[in-house]
């Protein structure tokens, strides 16, 4: 109550005439629910790709072209990088001129063996003749075979000189450019996968017992004042020496723009669960640090204090004794409002 003494006086006598001099503003309400869930603190964590990848290539050539930059996002299977495939173009082009000269050849040596093998059955040829014809026909299947095993190789050859992206990601680093000579193994860039995007958030170890794997919680992205929903992946088995404070691993949805290492804010649950007024983040509005809303009395506007003590995703719990199940408070249109103003409700969700 002495909260709101205070903020009544901060707010000069003449923003109440003046509200009683304007038309009544429209506004959207919603009304007040009471729900049973744990209050809320906050902590500041990490984002991380808990899976990445350092792309390199499996054979030797020269880079022809990167088709990506650092922070780019990829999808599985997407072009990374292409090397220069004209030599190996050149060896594929003459393996395969080799094989169509090594198939005429063994239909030359089946067709004198097959014909050996009918006067070798009427004894009009030697055993030596037919064994012959034989092996050369044989040698001749063998040498297509071994030459295809090298075609084979060169075509996979080429194949793994368009690198692909491995899964979906963001490029994290880009270590090479065109014109480079790359041997096996060179790394050419670096991928974090944006399907494995992490916050790594400390707590204190009394606050463990308010947590569990699944469970979901709110998370801020600092950057850009995004809330997104968390989920409690897995929680260290090791707490730290010095603070006894236990790391926390929470798997958040994939982020058009983010980079590892940004900090985010966490709402962890800390304390039992307790029946709080529970509100949309959408009426509350910022006077001097401090949260209010505005709720309805005798059609006008009537700003109120509230104790924020849980975060839950969109919404906010309260435990101010003032802010009772089914009081409507402004949710759209709160932004203009003043005290005393005559509103005009034109919706109500």
């Amino acid at each position: 109550m002495r909260f709101l003494l205070i903020f009544l006086v901060l707010f000069p006598f003449t923003s109440h005439l003046q509200a009683q001099d304007q038309p009544p503003a429209p506004v959207v309400v919603t009304k007040v629910v009471r729900e049973t869930i744990a209050e809320t603190q906050s902590v500041i964590g990490i984002l991380f790709y808990d899976r990445t990848s350092e792309v390199s290539t499996e054979v030797t050539g020269l880079v022809q072209e990167i088709l990506v930059r650092k922070g780019d996002h990829v999808q599985e299977g997407d072009v990374l990088v292409r090397l220069d495939t004209k030599l190996l173009d050149s060896d594929i082009s003459l393996k395969k001129t080799r094989i169509a000269q090594n198939d005429l050849r063994m239909q030359n040596t089946e067709k004198n063996f097959k014909r050996l093998q009918v006067l070798y059955k009427e004894l009009g040829v030697s055993e030596k003749d037919y064994d012959d014809a034989l092996y050369t026909f044989q040698d001749a299947q063998l040498e297509k075979q071994a030459r295809q095993e090298e075609l084979t190789k060169l075509l996979i050859k080429k194949e793994r000189s368009v690198i692909r992206a491995p899964f979906n990601g963001v490029i994290l680093t880009k270590d090479v450019d065109s014109g480079a000579w790359v041997q096996q193994g060179k790394k050419l860039v670096s991928l974090g996968s944006s399907d494995d995007l992490f916050v790594r958030a400390p707590i204190g170890e009394s606050l463990l017992r308010y947590l569990k794997r699944g469970q979901q919680l709110s998370v801020t992205l600092n950057a850009f004042e995004r809330k997104v929903e968390g989920v409690v992946e897995d929680i260290d088995p090791m707490a730290d020496v010095k603070t006894k404070n236990i790391f926390v691993k929470i798997r958040i949805p994939a982020q058009e723009v983010i980079a590892a290492n940004m900090s985010a804010t966490v709402q962890l649950p800390a304390s039992p669960e307790k029946e709080l007024s529970i509100i949309p983040r959408a009426a509350l509005i910022k006077f001097q640090g401090k949260d209010f809303i505005y709720t309805i009395k005798e059609d006008k506007a009537a700003i109120l204090p509230v104790h924020i003590v849980s975060f839950i995703g969109d919404r906010v719990g309260v435990d101010s004794p003032h802010i009772v199940s089914g009081m409507m408070v402004v949710i759209e249109g709160n932004e203009r409002l003043r005290p005393d103003q005559a509103i005009r409700v034109t919706g109500e969700k």
